[in-house]
């Protein structure tokens, strides 16, 4: 049976909220997923290893194909050298780029500012706390209190550094939604729909629950990259959250 998606059909207009990660080892694997979705239904994120084996010669390709690109690089260094790969992410034309929350308010700053000078920049998120982390690896690295307070924390910096959104896992959207006003944007990674492998992330829930919680934007990958057919896949959930 043939699943259709009727109410996400116009690119011009359409806001996708499923953002496919591409975690794959090189651009011809990439391109062979990519070749089988359309950029109305989804965004893609482009992560450490694609972007480091492939460069931006995959945004490029990407982009020439209608998607939009999340480049997912969480930068974390001092203030300058972010603010300046942020900008090199700007040039690329990506939609949407990432750093470390933990880098600190001067560090996520000094990124905001760099982007200021474009016309259409790319949205600015903050990584707080990797959803494969859980209380003991939250305690093992020095942090107090729990993943959720943690989160909460950063999201808080990120937002008062001029930030326009964070990655959180889905288990904190709900309070992040009540308590950081304005279109403050949740991109939430840890999202499996009903039935699917967990695989190594700690925190989930389905793309349903997700969205009814407060978040703004979903990243999947092995549910829909694994796939017998990913653009089925990838209907389901769309159909699934509407």
């Amino acid at each position: 049976m043939t699943t259709t998606v009727s109410k996400i059909t116009d690119p011009k207009t359409a806001d996708p909220k499923i953002i496919v990660a591409l975690d794959y080892p090189d651009a011809e694997s990439a391109l062979r997923l990519v070749n089988q979705l359309t950029p109305d239904l989804c965004r893609l994120k482009v992560g450490k290893e694609l972007f480091t084996s492939s460069g931006p010669q995959l945004i490029e390709s990407v982009q020439e194909k209608g998607f939009e690109v999340f480049l997912d690089l969480k930068f974390h260094d001092i203030p300058n050298t972010v603010a300046k790969a942020c900008e090199a992410a700007a040039k690329l034309g990506v939609w949407m780029v990432n750093v470390h929350a933990l880098g600190g308010q001067k560090m996520m700053a000094a990124a905001r500012e760099a982007l200021e000078k474009y016309t259409s920049r790319p949205r600015l998120i903050a990584v707080t706390i990797l959803t494969s982390m859980d209380q003991q690896d939250i305690a093992q690295v020095g942090l107090q209190g729990t993943p959720g307070d943690n989160v909460i924390s950063l999201a808080r910096l990120a937002q008062s550094s001029g930030l326009d959104g964070v990655v959180c896992s889905p288990q904190e959207v709900a309070q992040l939604h009540q308590e950081l006003a304005g279109d403050f944007l949740l991109v939430t990674p840890g999202v499996r729909p009903q039935g699917a492998s967990q695989d190594d992330q700690k925190r989930t829930m389905t793309p349903k629950q997700a969205l009814q919680s407060g978040a703004s934007y979903l990243v999947i990958g092995r549910p829909i990259t694994r796939a017998e057919d990913p653009l089925q896949a990838l209907k389901v959930i769309c159909t699934e959250i509407l």
